[in-house]
């Protein structure tokens, strides 16, 4: 079994190597989707919708996956050659205070009118009040991520990291609302 999984690791690896963009949205997409099933059976759905499974997916292989890879390669271009702890700092500081908010707005709204199939009007009701206590958590878990990812991986494998951690971060959220409508009823 553990020369199927090097060997499978290798070739991850080469294909990280030879087509970086297409291997890290290809590994969003299947991470998302895969903690989108998960929460799918946290929350209690009998079969698997697999509409929203599939829009969860493109939005991890459209969106999630090519947005890390330039991501990560603007961040090493802005603090290009500069290192320790207190680059780290600000990076996670500029990732936190730009994209953090961008990214969460984005996947509610996408989430909201095209997963949900809402109107827009309720979508901008439901991210107006729900958005900044989504934001205040989200600063309580990224940062940490945001420290192990730029002070340990390297560049090639930050999205992957983030990727995953996303993936148990869509689970813990899935969770936390199903706990908040089980109090309320």
């Amino acid at each position: 079994m553990s020369d199927i999984v090097r060997e499978s690791w290798r070739r991850y690896l080469l294909q990280l190597q030879q087509h970086p963009l297409r291997t890290k949205a290809l590994t969003a997409g299947v991470l998302v989707g895969c903690s989108d099933a998960i929460a799918q059976k946290i929350s209690g759905i009998k079969k698997l919708q697999l509409r929203r499974l599939l829009l969860v997916l493109l939005f991890g292989l459209a969106y999630s996956g090519p947005f890390g890879h330039f991501l990560h390669k603007l961040m090493d271009i802005i603090f290009k050659g500069k290192k320790g702890n207190t680059v780290v700092a600000k990076k996670v500081l500029l990732e936190q205070l730009t994209t953090s908010p961008w990214n969460n707005m984005l996947f509610m709204i996408y989430y909201g009118l095209v997963v949900e199939g809402r109107p827009w009007v309720l979508v901008k009701n439901k991210v107006r009040k729900d958005y900044p206590s989504v934001q205040l958590t989200a600063w309580k878990f990224w940062p940490i991520i945001g420290w192990v990812n730029y002070q340990y991986m390297p560049l090639q494998f930050r999205v992957l990291f983030h990727s995953f951690a996303a993936s148990c971060w869509a689970i813990f959220l899935n969770l936390k609302a199903r706990s908040s409508a089980i109090k309320k009823a």
